[in-house]
């Protein structure tokens, strides 16, 4: 019986440190989507152009003698229906990391209110989660509207099915989680741009948005597949333009690990920050 009410105590009491974790998480977000719903439409329209850039001269430029069954495989009538997914993942990266680190920097190094948030009686991982969710909705409104006009272009409803819709969750996740990692390291906004030059815009072109990567040689293989973008490109072309039974399903737990693990890096950041 000792064994038994020991052993509910444990189970209540790890249920309401998970609460109190959510309930401090969804704190810290909700600050940050007070500034953040007045500019839903700025937000939105911020990272599409990019994408729209591509969409323009890959899709429906060069992507005109870019032929089924030759550079890509036979499952897509052209390459415009290749790449959107790609570009669905590719904005919701750029919005999800640029957003989150601005934000942050903003907050250390202009504003200079991010002591406060520091002082605050919340556990580090609550403050890295309620950042990260923030980014999370900065991608999820321009993924958005990259999503709308790959329905306009193709008529394609599977841009909106449940799964299609969680790996775009778990990639801005990703990339939310590691922008809130950049916006704690940085000392200046030049360093951020420095961050941007060497892993977001290389892995913008390297991470399977514009090519199929299995018809790389093995060695760029390897780089290609170290990239999570990789792993949300594959997938969402995937979950818009084949069968379930061709769906590669490694990609949901590959990026769910990064996020977590990004999470925890994050979460020690915050306990060891000092401004």
């Amino acid at each position: 019986m000792k064994f038994q009410r020991a052993l509910l105590s444990g189970k209540r009491f790890k249920t309401s440190q998970f609460q109190i974790l959510l309930a401090d998480s969804l704190t810290i977000f909700w600050g940050d989507w007070l500034d953040l719903r007045v500019r839903v439409v700025q937000v939105a329209a911020s990272g599409l152009i990019s994408p729209l850039i591509y969409i323009l001269a890959f899709g429906l430029g060069l992507g005109s003698s870019i032929k089924p069954g030759s550079a890509i495989s036979g499952n897509y009538d052209n390459y415009l229906e290749f790449i959107l997914p790609g570009m669905v993942a590719l904005s919701s990266m750029t919005i999800s990391f640029g957003g989150t680190t601005f934000s942050i920097c903003g907050d250390r190094l202009f504003s200079k209110t991010f002591e406060e948030l520091l002082l605050t009686p919340i556990h580090p991982l609550a403050l890295h989660i309620g950042k990260m969710l923030a980014g999370v909705v900065r991608g999820l409104m321009t993924s958005g509207s990259v999503i709308l006009v790959a329905l306009l272009l193709t008529g394609n409803w599977n841009f909106l099915n449940p799964l299609f819709l969680a790996l775009v969750v778990l990639n801005c996740a990703v990339f939310a989680g590691l922008g809130v990692i950049v916006g704690l390291s940085v000392r200046s906004l030049e360093s951020v741009g420095l961050y941007n030059n060497f892993i977001i815009i290389p892995m913008s072109f390297l991470g399977a948005t514009f090519f199929d990567p299995g018809t790389l040689p093995a060695a760029l293989k390897v780089v290609v597949y170290l990239l999570p973008l990789t792993y949300a490109s594959i997938g969402l072309r995937a979950a818009a333009h084949l069968p379930l039974s061709q769906f590669p399903w490694y990609s949901i737990p590959i990026l769910l690990v990064a996020a977590i693990a990004l999470s925890l890096w994050g979460g020690y950041k915050f306990a060891h920050q000092q401004d």
